[in-house]
């Protein structure tokens, strides 16, 4: 299992360090029905990036059957690291620029007359349509599929993997349900510097983790 941890952490880390989802979940919480709406979204958020994670692992597997580092993922990797760096470009490129604002998207002035249901869209949608957290889902679960891990160790690796890929919409929630008349302020603090600082935060982990894919994958690809 050690093996299948250490592959997927960069990529869960990632995942976990998404600004618009946590921008997302505090916003939900902050609504009149922000508690059954916060815990909706945090499901859906939750049982998506299981699904997205447990189906890849599950082919992943099967694929790599007979070799404990496969071709094919090495070349994945790559791919998948190529499109990172190209990601980090496009989000740099699109930034803010001094003294310009970009408008919030359409949803975010529609949380007010957000349901359950719609919470748990939009968390889905904001793994399997996000392009970052999508690749980053199946770049992890790639590298836990294709461990020396046994079958358990694998299933292990992946449900850490959600969890902390999830912290990202589950901290405001437990900041909200316990951290009493002091969480309105805490979740504000860390929207605004989230909403101050998202493109470079994006940038950032784009990069980093784009040139450990690419890095890794030569490496694999040479060795």
């Amino acid at each position: 299992m050690g093996d299948a941890v250490g592959r997927m952490l960069a990529s869960a880390v990632g995942i976990a360090i998404s600004p618009l989802t946590l921008i997302a979940v505090v916003l939900l919480l902050a609504t009149p029905r922000g508690r059954v709406n916060g815990t909706a979204f945090t499901a859906g958020w939750v049982t998506a990036l299981a699904a997205v994670v447990t189906v890849v692992v599950w082919a992943g597997s099967g694929l790599g059957a007979d070799a404990a580092e496969p071709a094919w993922a090495w070349w994945l990797e790559l791919a998948l690291g190529a499109l990172f760096l190209l990601l980090g470009v496009e989000q740099w490129r699109d930034r803010p620029r001094a003294g310009h604002v970009h408008g919030p998207p359409r949803w975010m002035r529609a949380v007010d007359r957000f349901t359950p249901g719609r919470s748990a869209g939009l968390a889905a949608a904001l793994v399997v349509a996000n392009p970052k957290n999508l690749v980053l889902a199946v770049g992890g679960a790639v590298a836990i599929a294709t461990s020396t891990a046994s079958a358990g160790g694998k299933a292990g690796a992946a449900a850490l993997m959600v969890l902390i890929g999830s912290l990202c919409t589950l901290l405001p929630l437990a900041v909200h349900l316990f951290g009493g008349d002091r969480s309105a302020r805490v979740l504000g603090e860390w929207k605004a510097w989230l909403a101050a600082h998202n493109a470079a935060i994006t940038v950032v982990v784009l990069v980093v983790l784009g040139t450990k894919y690419v890095g890794d994958a030569i490496s694999g690809l040479t060795g």
